[in-house]
């Protein structure tokens, strides 16, 4: 009987859905058929495959091909499939043994010569097929990035005939071995010259995983300080690292696997739509807040951004996912990054400056601030002002602060401390956790109420001053949340004041 099955992989959101390549020839008038809804791309895999097994000195049939791809509901695209596909009609038709293609998946587009070219989302095929306890054969173009995915065989080809050799048992394809890990220096925290109250509050933001809103006048230092945030953050483990890694390789915008341990920091442009920030399109991929997961996403002059656009940024910014939906497929992309924003106190950037150059109105400053949503601005911890620094500070022998090195250290202390006592960072306690962990003295809640009453804040607001105020404990070693820490707390919330000043 003319069947063959090939194992193979599709790709759906971060994972990597098992796929079967069933293959059967029977006869009839020749042609080949593609069932199990394919794409265009996959449509299109009949001549490729033609071509390749031709070019490789193979016979194709003449004959009725069926080829079906299982599960039959679940979409297929891309050339991902061309290997599997010549793979089974070549054993169906008993050119290679069909007992040889059992405990492998395979995947790679043909090119008409038989080359094999690589294709994207193979870190998380890798990574399935670990789990399915299968071997993995891929483009030598795509064999680091699998080899990245420990408890997995990953081979490599270039060409459709080395498969075949293979198979046969005639060649033993290489292994493929993971790059060496490329040691880049990022932007050191050492760099930033004065802003201490900046400093102080990038190093709080850092050990408890809290979101940070910096306001200031044009050239403060407000770009500076946020990039030198991934430097303050612990190395990220081996899980953390190849989840994010997986984003980056179904991204299709290339995974550079010698830098994966790296935590990702993204800063895209203001003119940047919902999509392009949350995720999408007819074959749904991840936007920058995903592309940021375990990472640090920057975004500069906040206000100019459409707002629909920010507003996308809320659920995931409290549920540390984001779920596009489609007609024909709902995805969903893990989303658990640091936010930075950055903004101008007013649209010429001067106001509340020494030298008292601003000349905005109250109402255009207002304006200017709504731009951006109260519920927004609700969900970043720590509102820190970035004051215009004097000449003085900025000479060229004029003291350093701490490195960044210096600060991680504090802030992997802070952090083994969080995981220790709730198995989460201060930032993403729920409320029980919140209640339990960062409970106050009677005069400490009191003055929290006042300043609750004060300033108009929401529940939500007061749970995020209790988990900073937690941070700062950390930090500083105590086991009980205090009075200055409390207060140092209390202090960041200073949007929340601008806007009482504006509307008043």
């Amino acid at each position: 009987m003319g069947l063959a099955l090939v194992h193979g992989r599709a790709r759906a959101g971060i994972r990597a859905p098992a796929v079967k390549v069933e293959v059967y020839l029977a006869g009839g008038l020749p042609r080949m058929s593609i069932v199990g809804l394919p794409e265009a791309a996959v449509r299109e895999s009949k001549d490729r495959v033609r071509a390749a097994i031709q070019c490789a000195q193979y016979e194709f049939p003449a004959r009725v091909i069926t080829v079906n791809l299982a599960p039959a509901d679940l979409p297929k695209d891309g050339g991902r499939f061309d290997l599997p596909i010549a793979l089974g009609i070549l054993a169906a038709s008993g050119q290679v043994p069909r007992e040889a293609l059992e405990g492998y998946e395979f995947l790679g587009e043909l090119g008409l010569t038989g080359e094999l070219r690589a294709v994207d989302g193979v870190l998380p095929a890798a990574l399935a097929a670990a789990a399915a306890g299968r071997k993995l054969v891929v483009p030598v173009g795509n064999g680091e990035e699998a080899a990245l995915a420990s408890n997995v065989e990953v081979r490599t080809a270039r060409t459709l005939l080395e498969v075949c050799g293979l198979l046969h048992g005639d060649q033993a394809l290489p292994i493929a071995v993971p790059p060496p890990s490329a040691a880049v220096a990022g932007p050191d925290l050492r760099d930033v010259r004065g802003q201490a109250h900046a400093r102080r509050a990038l190093e709080i933001a850092a050990a408890g995983g809290h979101h940070l809103l910096l306001v200031g006048p044009p050239g403060c230092g407000k770009t500076l300080l946020a990039s030198r945030l991934p430097g303050l953050l612990p190395e990220a483990s081996e899980d953390e690292a190849l989840e994010t890694a997986a984003i980056a390789s179904i991204s299709g915008r290339g995974l550079d696997p010698a830098r994966w341990r790296e935590r990702p920091f993204r800063a895209p442009h203001h003119t940047a739509s919902a999509v392009a920030l949350a995720g999408g399109g007819a074959q749904p991929r991840p936007g920058e807040i995903s592309l940021s997961h375990h990472g640090v996403l920057f975004l500069d002059e906040l206000p100019e951004w459409d707002r629909r656009a920010l507003e996308v940024l809320r659920q995931p910014l409290e549920s540390g996912v984001v779920t596009i939906s489609r007609a024909a497929r709902q995805c969903e992309f893990p989303a658990r990054f640091q936010l930075v924003a950055a903004m101008n106190p007013c649209p010429c950037g001067w106001a509340g400056d020494a030298s008292g150059r601003c000349r905005c109105g109250v109402e255009a400053v207002r304006r200017y601030r709504g731009r951006v949503s109260g519920p927004l601005l609700d969900r970043l911890d720590l509102h820190v002002d970035v004051p215009r620094l004097p000449p003085a500070d900025l000479r060229p022998d004029a003291p350093e602060g701490e490195s960044s090195a210096t600060v991680r250290t504090r802030v992997a202390d802070a952090r083994g401390k969080q995981l220790a006592r709730a198995g989460c960072l201060n930032a993403g306690l729920d409320q029980a956790a919140t209640m339990a962990h960062c409970r106050l003295e009677h005069r400490d809640q009191a003055l929290l109420e006042r300043a609750i009453d004060a300033l108009q804040l929401s529940a939500r607001a007061m749970h995020r001053i209790l988990r900073v105020a937690r941070t700062i404990a950390d930090l500083e070693g105590q086991a009980d949340i205090g009075t200055p820490h409390l207060t140092e707390a209390l202090g960041y919330r200073r949007a929340d004041r601008r806007q009482e000043a504006v509307a008043a």
